[in-house]
């Protein structure tokens, strides 16, 4: 498995901004995915405690992994849960992408997780998703 992100530290001066990148459109979801866990929380000190599963479909990649990052967003927002780790996979159905995936995780306990950067949205600023020499690359802007 080959996925990473680098945080952009000149791309958004009052957000921040990743570069994910994989193999595969699952690995590209996973590296996304981890930017965002990783953004609004060490992960380390986040139990497993309940797990959260999507399926979302949609002819557009670049749309799918915009909606798989806002969900991560929407649930701490709306649940109050950081995450520990994400499960993802992609793959094609007819004309369509189709993704399924989990996040797990618990709610967040000041006392023992170590919050980050509270983010409020991801963004379409910048925003790119795209293949190239076989690698799988997205760039996302989220509001901070």
């Amino acid at each position: 498995m080959a996925y990473r992100y680098r945080v952009l530290e000149d791309m958004a001066l009052a957000d921040t901004a990743f570069e994910a990148t994989g193999d595969s459109p699952s690995e590209l979801f996973l590296a996304a995915g981890q930017a965002i866990i990783e953004t609004l929380a060490d992960p380390h000190r986040v139990q497993p405690g309940c797990t959260r599963f999507f399926e979302h479909r949609d002819r557009d990649l670049a749309a799918l992994l915009f909606t798989w990052l806002s969900d991560i967003v929407y649930l701490k927002d709306a649940e109050g849960l950081v995450f520990r780790e994400t499960q993802a996979r992609v793959s094609r159905d007819h004309d369509d992408w189709l993704f399924q995936g989990s996040l797990s995780g618990e709610p967040i306990d000041p006392a023992r997780h170590e919050l980050r950067a509270d983010i409020k949205a991801v963004t379409k600023h910048l925003y790119e998703v795209r293949e190239e020499a076989g690698q799988w690359i997205a760039r996302v802007v989220l509001d901070i």
